[in-house]
């Protein structure tokens, strides 16, 4: 056993509070120093510091194939976390919906329930997205009372569990501005949403009724993050405390949660679950010779999702951390990866791959230490690239 001062960020004040966050450190083939462990937000899940990613089954790779990245993960790493979603596979499409969950149930099937850690998340609202299974059919997605309790259910069943360890709210009801590269918060644009007590209440029920165990949210804001805690905070009985934050962070996509979310989650002990910590494939580099991208390449799958990581700075901010990481004698994915493992604001970095030597790659990049001049040099890349994926 061992303090591991990374998991650390929502532990505020005296030494006596660090005694929640002692974890262990598992010895496991392809890691010398073993998958560390740590408590998420206030919650008593213990989870990897790699949490395995599965938006590509069911799309990109096969149920077999995502069946097979599990086990290794789980059998090899020690990695105990996963995180789904009621709309994966990605990009999101009716023919496919539900097929992820269907590969992560496979993989349970014949594993001890209590070993895993399993998250999953329901959409937020969209207009466009009417094709997702509802009680009434052809109805737009939101955080309803009605909807949220709909979408467990229909999760517990293709997933064959009879409890959701983190239910997440993948994207907020609300206008937010900013999400998914868009421009920013425009008050103009503000519209009628569902209230955040209508969401809570709903999530405090499935908790009540044992279906689900803690709470979180994905592609929020420091205002969402605030008036979430304080309305649990102001009425704990009716309202369940959120545990955990899943946003965009990497190398490329920094500034939104270090500028103002990471004091935030920090005070109101919100751990950060990072997503596309490689900014959708972008910085291993190998997307920079566009006539030659695989065809079932993100890049080519995505075609306006993928636009913001191949506009603007970001090319030019990708080759630098790319120069930085050929200079140490590293992968670029290992470099990227490594920062982020080892970010003093992240709780469990959420890692996906096509393969099973993209995924090795992925995982053992955890053993990688970054030296404070390699440090330094990425701080001089990020002042001169500090939001390059922004779109115009």
């Amino acid at each position: 056993m061992r303090i591991n001062s990374l998991c650390l960020l929502s532990l505020v004040g005296s030494a006596s509070a660090f005694s929640g966050s002692i974890t262990k450190n598992l010895v496991v083939p392809g890691l010398q120093n073993g998958m560390d462990f740590c408590k998420l937000g206030t919650s008593d899940l213990e989870v990897s510091k790699v949490c395995m990613g599965t938006m590509t089954f069911g799309q990109q790779n096969t149920l077999e194939e995502g069946v097979e990245q599990l086990n290794l993960a789980f059998d090899n790493y020690g990695i105990n976390f996963i995180d789904t979603a009621e709309l994966y596979p990605v990009p999101g499409k009716p023919e496919t919906q539900g097929k992820t969950d269907q590969t992560v149930a496979a993989f349970m099937k014949n594993r001890k329930r209590s070993d895993i850690v399993l998250a999953t998340k329901v959409c937020g609202f969209s207009d466009r997205m009417t094709w997702m299974p509802r009680k009434e059919p052809g109805t737009p997605t939101d955080l309803t009372k009605e909807q949220i309790l709909f979408s467990v259910d229909a999760s517990l069943k293709r997933l064959g569990t009879d409890y959701i360890d983190l239910l997440q709210l993948h994207w907020p009801a609300r206008y937010t501005g900013g999400l998914f590269g868009q421009p920013d918060f425009s008050p103009s644009q503000v519209k009628e949403s569902v209230p955040f007590e209508e969401t809570l209440e709903a999530l405090q029920q499935l908790v009540q009724e044992g279906k689900v165990r803690y709470v979180g949210v994905s592609n929020e804001t420091p205002y969402g993050i605030c008036s979430l805690v304080e309305l649990s905070k102001n009425n704990p009985q009716k309202y369940p405390r959120i545990v955990s934050i899943q946003n965009s962070y990497s190398l490329v996509v920094r500034k939104d949660f270090e500028a103002g979310l990471a004091e935030a989650c920090y005070h109101h002990q919100v751990g950060l679950l990072p997503y596309s910590p490689l900014a959708g494939g972008s910085l291993t580099n190998k997307y920079a010779d566009k006539d030659n991208v695989p065809e079932n390449a993100r890049y080519k799958m995505f075609p306006g999702f993928m636009d913001r990581y191949y506009g603007s700075e970001n090319e030019a901010a990708v080759k630098a951390y790319s120069n930085i990481a050929t200079a140490k004698g590293m992968s670029p994915a290992q470099l990227a990866l490594s920062w982020c493992y080892h970010r003093e604001h992240v709780a469990s970095t959420i890692i996906g791959a096509t393969s099973i030597t993209q995924l090795k790659e992925n995982i053992e990049a955890y053993d990688i230490r970054l030296e404070d001049e390699t440090l330094a040099d990425i701080n001089r890349v990020y002042k001169k690239y500090t939001d390059p994926t922004k779109f115009a």
